[in-house]
């Protein structure tokens, strides 16, 4: 219903920073705006490539990357912004201000993860604070590092052993209040700018299920 919830955004990944494959980047960027569109949806959340391609050149085409897909997201009335993540590209705070300085804001704009920006290395706060002129979409996730004393065994079957990155990083996901992330301190940001965006309150795992996370969201919410 155009009257009910719409799909506001989606996570979009390619190999931006590949010379010789710009045309299908570009392409299945414009793809996926075209879809979203018809739900209502004006925003890209622009994941960058694999931490295994960093280096300087890959570095540099990224960033013109993402300033040519924003060029097309503002013609299709989107915004599209970088997301920072873990094991990618763009995950250290010095990382972000280099990719922020080499894309042009006003075509390429910000939309961090608090639980990755700490983990990271970064300040959420700091960096929300930073580049406030250039949100356009947050993900309020709570975090601290955890080393695992064990495997991990999600309620699906998967198994992570404890010495491995998945392990690590979801052991250091927490329920929204019970991680380190300074999300008043976040939030006093938004409000002195009068921030009239989306905020999507993000979690990768529920240790006690859904219902409690859900609750405890809430209260701090």
């Amino acid at each position: 219903s155009k009257r009910g919830l719409h799909v506001v955004t989606i996570s979009f990944n390619g190999p931006a920073q590949d010379p010789a494959q710009q045309d299908r980047y570009l392409a299945d960027g414009r793809k996926a705006m075209e879809f979203l569109k018809g739900f209502g949806a004006n925003r890209l959340v622009c994941f960058s490539p694999n931490r295994a391609h960093l280096n300087e050149a890959a570095f540099k085409t990224m960033c013109q990357s993402f300033n040519r897909l924003g060029e097309i997201a503002g013609e299709m009335g989107f915004r599209a912004g970088l997301h920072n993540h873990l094991d990618q590209m763009v995950e250290k705070p010095e990382e972000i201000d280099r990719c922020m300085k080499l894309t042009d804001p006003k075509l390429f704009w910000f939309s961090p993860d608090t639980a990755h920006l700490l983990l990271g290395g970064a300040d959420p706060v700091k960096s929300i604070a930073k580049y406030r002129n250039r949100l356009m979409f947050l993900d309020y996730k709570d975090a601290r590092w955890t080393e695992p004393n064990a495997d991990l065994k999600l309620p699906n079957g998967k198994v992570y052993l404890k010495e491995s990155s998945a392990a690590k990083f979801l052991s250091s996901i927490y329920d929204l209040g019970d991680g380190a992330v300074d999300f008043p301190g976040c939030h006093q940001i938004l409000k002195k700018m009068h921030y009239q965006g989306w905020i999507c309150v993000d979690l990768d795992i529920a240790r006690n299920g859904p219902k409690v996370s859900y609750q405890r969201g809430g209260r701090h919410i």
